[in-house]
């Protein structure tokens, strides 16, 4: 699969994907219905969360920052049915099995329980971006089952217990709740203090919109999921406590470079950070390495453009594929770089995106 690199690509994509959703003649029965459908977006951490500290109530070992991405939106439909015994999911055109759906039934039953309904639901949820590839699925999947979710059970939650609740599936998700940059706080003390204090919040940077030009060197799924990854990482590394206690520096340092609007001072910690998190995976025992040879042709092609006075900067996420930020008029040419670096990549060039929002009636 070749991506067109071209900026403004990202609305058309967004438009196709809605349309196969849809058809030529609105939605189709069994597939959107008649519930609540929800779009939300990918985020790309600047500053990584690695690791939980509470895997039952998805606590993050440190705050995290990211960008919200105007590209490969999830749209996902909710739809109560009362004489159903069970919940149904759909993914991506398919049932969803294993892992996949237990995650989305346990989500579903915690909607439920803050809304204190016993409906069982029927999930549609189709992705733009491969899943499972390190491209951030599961925060603009969560989010837009959140969003889809509580309205079909009719619950009516702030922006700051809406992030909470998408946390609860993803971690990452709480942040594309919002759109732009967004912060998710850690959180404090254990149990239901921790619930209750980790959330995202929005950060307000009007007029900082860097391009983020993805690398998509390998669309398959890992093999090794990020639930386990971080597992082993936390568990094993005799790395992941200092980067950990690094991270915290990280981020103020991060807050200070965006009020700056500094993105060569946001690209090199951005790539500091991440670079750090995959040198943790890499001393887990046994190890566990999501780069692969296009990957390190990818970051040496972004060595090389800063060589040539491009100002260029990687992060990655849990997955072989790389997000290079730079100011929007030189994304061409890093995209044209990362190609030649990597024959047989695709590349997508995003910018910041919106936050995860019902889709309208008109919109259906």
């Amino acid at each position: 699969m070749t991506i067109d690199h071209n900026l403004g690509l990202a609305e058309h994509a967004e438009q196709a994907e809605f349309a196969e959703l849809t058809g030529p003649t609105g939605p189709q029965e069994g597939l959107l219905g008649h519930g609540s459908t929800a779009v939300a977006h990918p985020n790309i951490a600047l500053i990584k969360y690695w690791g939980k500290r509470d895997e039952r109530l998805v606590i993050p070992y440190v705050d995290s920052l990211s960008m919200t991405l105007d590209v490969f939106p999830t749209n996902t439909t909710v739809r109560l049915d009362p004489e159903a015994q069970a919940d149904s999911v759909i993914l991506d055109g398919r049932p969803a099995e294993g892992e996949p759906r237990r995650r989305v039934v346990l989500f579903l039953d915690l909607v439920r329980e803050w809304a204190g309904r016993t409906e069982r639901a029927a999930v549609d949820t189709r992705n733009a971006v491969p899943t499972g590839a390190g491209l951030a699925s599961s925060a603009s999947g969560f989010a837009a089952l959140a969003v889809a979710a509580t309205a079909a059970y009719g619950l009516d939650l702030d922006p700051t217990a809406l992030s909470r609740l998408a946390r609860r599936g993803s971690a990452s998700a709480s942040r594309s709740i919002f759109g732009g940059f967004a912060l998710c706080h850690a959180g404090q003390g254990v149990g239901e203090a921790a619930d209750l204090s980790s959330y995202a919040e929005p950060v307000p940077l009007p007029d900082f919109d860097p391009a983020l030009v993805v690398a998509l060197v390998n669309a398959g799924p890992k093999a090794v999921s990020s639930r386990a990854a971080m597992r082993r990482t936390v568990e094993t590394s005799p790395l992941y406590q200092a980067w950990a206690t690094s991270s915290k520096g990280d981020l103020t340092d991060m807050r200070a470079a965006l009020l700056r609007g500094d993105l060569e001072a946001v690209g090199e910690i951005a790539e500091r950070n991440a670079l750090g998190m995959h040198a943790t995976m890499l001393a887990a025992r046994p190890a566990v390495r999501y780069l692969s040879p296009a990957t390190v042709a990818v970051l040496d092609g972004v060595l090389q453009l800063r060589k040539d006075g491009v100002a260029a900067y990687a992060t990655m996420d849990a997955g072989p594929n790389v997000k290079v930020l730079c100011h929007p008029e030189a994304a061409p040419r890093v995209a044209e770089t990362l190609l030649a670096a990597a024959p047989g990549c695709s590349v997508l060039t995003a910018r910041r995106g919106p936050g995860a929002r019902l889709r309208t009636a008109d919109e259906r």
